[in-house]
């Protein structure tokens, strides 16, 4: 009962978050640039939530703030699972050399620090959304192919896929038919894990200003940019931050209450 509690909560809180990080644009007083107001100003004179330290209205930066940073999450993830599913599974059912090959260089991938993946990458690259997602994606992607490598092997011994095995079916075809429906339920479990991963490492590139390129509007730039007029105006920071705790709680009840749920069918 408190699972689906939990997963209910995280379910219509994430809708919420959702819901107001798209349609949030299109309800924006102002332009993200344009200045309203003196700069660090308390809510008050038009202004709900007050002016950020260029002295743009803190409400429309906000609403356009919450997009581009899900955006980049979601692409990083689809193509983090993208490549993580394809070669874990072929990991899986590969020879044992091809086998320890690639755990060899996934083990690798794994022994750099995540921030400093994303910051070399930066410095190679240039800043920018694809940049982003190739640098979270490098950093999710080891992790994605142990867990799908882990659950593919176990379902390869299941005795359907020994049947397709016996009846002469392709590779390809069994790990369709057979393996990837029935690892889908893990998957879904990991991915909110995954996400948690994804929106920290895209937010703490944000902070940086090593993401989106001012006068861009991202929460997490938000929160960066106006750590100066903290004093006189909270808002400026308190309401991307509030938005971004709301994003990964969400993030966390639902990837819970899909543990628990999967924990249980298996335990019947």
């Amino acid at each position: 009962m408190l699972t689906t509690v939990r997963g209910v909560v995280g379910a219509v809180l994430l809708i919420v978050v959702l819901t107001g990080a798209f349609l949030g644009p299109l309800l924006a007083p102002h332009a993200i640039d344009e200045p309203v107001g003196i700069p660090g100003s308390a809510p008050g004179g038009g202004t709900v939530l007050g002016t950020d330290f260029l002295g743009r209205d803190v409400l429309s930066r906000f609403l356009h703030g919450g997009s581009p940073l899900i955006l980049v999450t979601l692409a990083a993830l689809a193509l983090t699972y993208s490549v993580g599913i394809t070669v874990g599974i072929y990991t899986a059912l590969a020879t044992k050399r091809v086998d320890g090959l690639i755990l060899r260089s996934v083990d690798l991938l794994l022994t750099f620090p995540p921030l400093l993946v994303l910051l070399v990458l930066v410095a190679g690259a240039g800043r920018g959304a694809t940049v982003l997602v190739v640098g979270i994606s490098l950093v999710l992607i080891p992790g994605v192919v142990r867990v799908v490598r882990t659950m593919a092997l176990e379902v390869a011994h299941k005795g359907y896929v020994e049947a397709a095995l016996a009846r002469g079916e392709s590779t390809v075809a069994i790990l369709r038919r057979e393996v990837l429906p029935n690892i889908v339920p893990g998957l879904v479990a990991d991915a909110g894990a995954r996400m948690l991963g994804a929106i920290f490492l895209s937010a703490s590139m944000s902070f940086l200003g090593l993401a989106a390129a001012p006068p861009a509007a991202n929460w997490a730039l938000m929160i960066a940019e106006n750590r100066t007029v903290l004093a006189t105006n909270v808002w400026s920071v308190l309401a991307p931050a509030c938005a971004i705790a709301a994003l990964t709680v969400s993030v966390n009840l639902l990837g819970d209450a899909c543990v628990h749920t999967r924990s249980s069918s298996r335990g019947r």
